[in-house]
C-alpha cells in the first residue's frame, strides 16, 4: 500500500462557513438577552438606606404584612420583628455621629413608627389570644400565630 492509499479523503461542506457563521450569531444573541436580562436584575448599590430598607421589611413581615397561606388571615411574629427592631436601635447607636442628619432623622423616625405598629399588632394579638381562650372553652379552635383582621 502506498501512503496515497492510507490517507482519508477530507470532505468539506460548501456551507460550514454559513452555519459557523449563523451559530457565531445564535450565541452573540443569546449572550445579549443573558446581559440584558441581568441588567434588569441589578442590584443596588449598598448603603446606608438599603440596611434600613431590609431590616425594616424584615420587622413589618413579623407584623403583619404576610399572608397565611390558608387566606385566614396574617402571620405573625412578635419575636422576630422585635428583634429587628432592636437591630435599627442598635444600628442608630453605633452610627450616631457617622450618619447625614437626613439619614439620622429617618433611622429614628422609623424605630419610632415600627415600634408603634409593634404595639398595635402585640395589643391585637393579646385581644384575638384571649377570644381564642373563650371560643376554646366553646369548643372552636383558634390557629397560633394567625391574626384574623377582620376581628
Amino acid at each position: 500500500m502506498t501512503q496515497e492509499q492510507n490517507t482519508p479523503e477530507i470532505q468539506v461542506d460548501s456551507d460550514w462557513k454559513a452555519e459557523a457563521q449563523a451559530a457565531k450569531e445564535r450565541l452573540s444573541e443569546a449572550e445579549q438577552k443573558v446581559e440584558d436580562n441581568a441588567e434588569q436584575r441589578k442590584m443596588p448599590e449598598p448603603d446606608f438606606r438599603g440596611l434600613l430598607g431590609i431590616l425594616a421589611s424584615q420587622a413589618l413581615m413579623g407584623l403583619g404584612m404576610h399572608q397565611d397561606p390558608s387566606g385566614n388571615g396574617v402571620m405573625v411574629d412578635l419575636e422576630g420583628s422585635k428583634f429587628a427592631i432592636d437591630l435599627l436601635e442598635m444600628l442608630k447607636v453605633k452610627t450616631e455621629g457617622n450618619v447625614t442628619e437626613e439619614e439620622s432623622t429617618e433611622i429614628t423616625q422609623l424605630i419610632s413608627e415600627l415600634q408603634s405598629r409593634f404595639v398595635q399588632i402585640a395589643q391585637l394579638v393579646t385581644a384575638q389570644m384571649q377570644d381564642g381562650g373563650a371560643a376554646a372553652a366553646a369548643g372552636e379552635t383558634a390557629p397560633s400565630g394567625i391574626i384574623d383582621p377582620t376581628a
